[in-house]
């Protein structure tokens, strides 16, 4: 990924540093919530109100309606949170009538905020632990039987592990990924950061991110993930949503794998006026249609065809 590991993080803690209880009811009773198309707008929600929820996530009294029966978890990316990632999607489904929930995994005990509010870094087989814990309790909550999921970037990769191996597979419906990298990706970056560790007489395991090594094409993570040829499983209805403008997952056809029950998205393919990369991707108006349909494709809405800018330059 051509020191792309290291760019994601720059960026979200970039991001940061540049930005300086509800009764019980229905989902669908819910005061509908203002929606910002805007990526960086979860950061500045972060700096208001370190530590908090997106709006519309993590009601603990919301209960399903007959209509959305199934929680959706929100899981972010790498250097993000559950306030940073879902400023945009977390209001608008819930404003669709979803109980919608965001977990933070993954960050690094012992460091000062942000970095302390920021997560994602450990490695992803103990985050899918996380995550599952996470999805007992809304479970519990709820009374759902099922969930369904809504990742970004990392957030697309370390559920299916949970999935695959701590049993999360009976327990998911809908199973959608912004950005993905079912393939892995270069990290070479951080093969080149573990060597400079290991070259001054420090263990590898002295490097604070091992997440970013779980990545590479090859890794005994990424076999895992694709055991058996696929990174799908059984019983799941898989949705891909890509864009060839990415920037961080690159190639971003890293995440074009087909499969059954699966169903692979490029948004330019419908909008060439949709210039969407790894961050404005999560906060398009199309991307909240495209995601709404995924997971109730039942009841389609219209999707838009907007023009959508990069949320980096260049």
């Amino acid at each position: 990924m051509h020191v792309r590991p290291a760019l994601r993080l720059t960026v979200l803690l970039c991001a940061l540093v540049a930005l300086g209880t509800s009764l019980v009811a229905p989902a669908s009773a819910r005061t509908p919530l203002p929606v910002p198309y805007d990526f960086f707008a979860g950061a500045r929600e972060e700096l208001a109100h370190p530590g908090g929820s997106a709006p519309g996530t993590n009601d603990f009294a919301c209960r399903p309606t007959a209509a959305h029966p199934d929680p959706v978890i929100l899981v972010h990316g790498t250097g993000g949170n559950r306030q940073t990632n879902w400023a945009t999607l977390g209001p608008a489904l819930a404003n669709a009538g979803y109980c919608v929930f965001a977990l933070t995994y993954g960050t690094l005990p012992g460091s000062p905020y942000p970095i302390s509010g920021l997560g994602g870094f450990i490695s992803m087989v103990d985050s899918s632990r996380q995550l599952g814990a996470f999805v007992d309790r809304v479970r519990a909550a709820t009374g759902a039987a099922k969930v369904d999921i809504v990742g970004h970037s990392e957030g697309t990769l370390m559920p299916q592990y949970w999935v695959r191996y701590r049993g999360g597979a009976p327990v998911v419906g809908k199973y959608v990924s912004l950005a993905p990298y079912w393939k892995g990706q270069d990290s070479s970056a951080c093969d080149d950061a573990v060597a400079a560790i290991t070259g001054i007489g420090l263990p590898a395991s002295a490097w604070p991110y091992p997440e970013c090594n779980e990545e590479d094409y090859g890794s005994s993570f990424i076999r895992a993930i694709n055991a058996g040829g696929s990174p799908y499983s059984p019983g799941i209805d898989y949705t891909n949503v890509l864009t060839r403008y990415d920037g961080i997952v690159e190639p971003w056809t890293d995440g074009l794998v087909p499969g059954p029950r699966t169903t692979n998205i490029v948004v330019q393919n419908t909008c060439a006026a949709d210039r969407s990369d790894h961050l404005s991707l999560v906060a398009s108006p199309r991307t909240v249609a495209i995601v709404r349909n995924a997971l109730d494709p039942a009841h389609p809405v219209p999707v838009p065809c907007v023009p959508v800018a990069p949320g980096l330059p260049g």
